[in-house]
C-alpha cells in the first residue's frame, strides 16, 4: 500500500547552505539537533549518488538506527532522495524513501520533507511523528545557521559568516582569488561575468579590481580594492569602493578564506557591513552568490 506524507518549512538562513549541509556535511548536524546523535559514511563519499550513510537519532524518546542509499541528486533543484535499506523503519513499513527539496525565491527559502512509503498492511500508522522529527531538526539547522549568519550586529553594522566543504585543493582556491580573480568568470558565468584590473596587479595587495556579476536576475557591478592577503592563513580580502553595493551600505569589506585539514578544505566567506540607514536589508543575497560561486569553482576543478 504505497502511501506520501509531505510537510513544508520556511526558514530565515540560505537555503543553499541548508541543501550543501544536508548534501555534503550530514555528519556536521549531530553538532547542531538534539535529535540526531550521528551520521557515519559507510560507503562512497559524502555529497555523491550512491553513497551509503547511517544515522543515529531519537524518535519518541527512543533511540533510533537508519542506514540510507542516496538514491538522486539534483543540484540545480536542491532536491536530494534518501532510500532507507536498514534500520528499525524497515520494522515498521516495507519501503520507505526520503526526499529533502529546498525553494528559494528571493530572500524565502522553503525546505519540504516528503515520505514515500509502503505499508505491509492498513492498520500501520502514517509516520507523522517522524515528520515531527525531520522538521525539528530543519528548525535546529535554521537557528544553528541564523546564530552563525548573524554573529555580530550593532545597529547599522553587521557581520554575516557563510560556510561550506570543498573536496577541491583549498591551496587552488585561494590561489583563484589572490592572483587570479579574472578567471573566475570562466568557472561560474551565472554569476559572474567578468573580473577586469583597474589598477595596481593582479595578486597584490592595493590593487583594484572591478567584478561584474549578477544578482537576483540583476546586472550589478562592484569596484574593490585587495587590502590584505595571507598566504599562510590563505584568506583574501578586499574591500568595496565603488559600485551598486555602495548605494546601501557605507562599508562593505569581504573575506574568503581557506582552512585546510588533511584532505578537508573549508571555505569561509565573510561581510563585514554598515548601513546607510536602518531602512536596508542585511546582505544576505550576496551569501548565495558566493555560495553557488564556490560550488560552482569546487566543480569546475573536479577530475573529469
Amino acid at each position: 500500500m504505497a502511501s506520501k506524507l509531505v510537510s513544508q518549512t520556511k526558514i530565515k538562513s540560505s537555503g543553499d547552505v541548508f541543501h550543501d549541509l544536508l548534501r555534503h556535511q550530514p555528519h556536521q548536524i549531530s553538532n547542531i539537533s538534539s535529535h540526531v546523535q550521528s551520521c557515519d559514511l559507510h560507503d562512497g563519499e559524502w555529497g555523491t549518488q550512491g553513497s551509503i550513510i547511517s544515522w543515529n537519532y531519537v524518535h519518541d524518546g527512543k533511540d533510533m538506527f537508519g542506514k540510507e542509499i542516496i538514491e538522486e541528486i539534483d543540484e540545480e533543484k536542491k532536491s536530494i532522495t534518501f532510500k532507507v535499506i536498514e534500520g528499525h523503519i524497515l520494522e515498521v513499513y516495507k519501503t520507505f524513501k526520503l526526499i529533502c527539496h529546498v525553494d528559494t525565491n528571493g530572500e524565502d527559502h522553503l525546505v519540504t520533507w516528503t515520505f514515500e512509503y509502503e505499508k505491509p498492511h492498513e492498520d500501520v500508522e502514517d509516520p507523522h511523528s517522524l515528520m515531527d522529527v525531520i522538521v525539528g531538526i530543519t528548525k535546529d539547522i535554521e537557528a544553528h545557521h541564523l546564530d552563525q549568519l548573524y554573529t555580530l550586529k550593532m545597529g547599522l553594522t553587521g557581520k554575516l559568516i557563510c560556510q561550506t566543504c570543498i573536496k577541491t585543493d583549498g591551496d587552488v582556491f585561494h590561489e583563484i582569488f589572490s592572483t587570479k580573480p579574472h578567471h573566475v568568470h570562466t568557472m561560474t558565468p551565472k554569476n559572474i561575468q567578468g573580473c577586469d584590473l583597474h589598477e595596481g596587479e593582479f595578486g597584490k595587495v592595493g590593487s583594484i579590481v572591478i567584478w561584474k556579476y549578477t544578482l537576483d536576475g540583476k546586472e550589478m557591478v562592484a569596484k574593490e580594492r585587495v587590502e590584505a592577503i595571507d598566504e599562510e592563513k590563505k584568506s583574501v580580502t578586499f574591500k568595496v569602493v565603488g559600485g551598486d553595493l555602495l548605494e546601501s551600505f557605507k562599508t562593505v569589506v569581504i573575506t574568503v578564506h581557506v582552512d585546510t585539514s588533511g584532505e578537508d578544505n573549508l571555505v569561509t566567506w565573510s561581510f563585514d557591513y554598515e548601513k546607510l540607514d536602518e531602512s536596508v536589508k542585511d546582505p544576505t543575497q550576496y551569501l548565495d552568490l558566493v555560495l553557488s560561486m564556490t560550488r560552482d569553482i569546487e566543480t569546475h576543478h573536479l577530475p573529469k
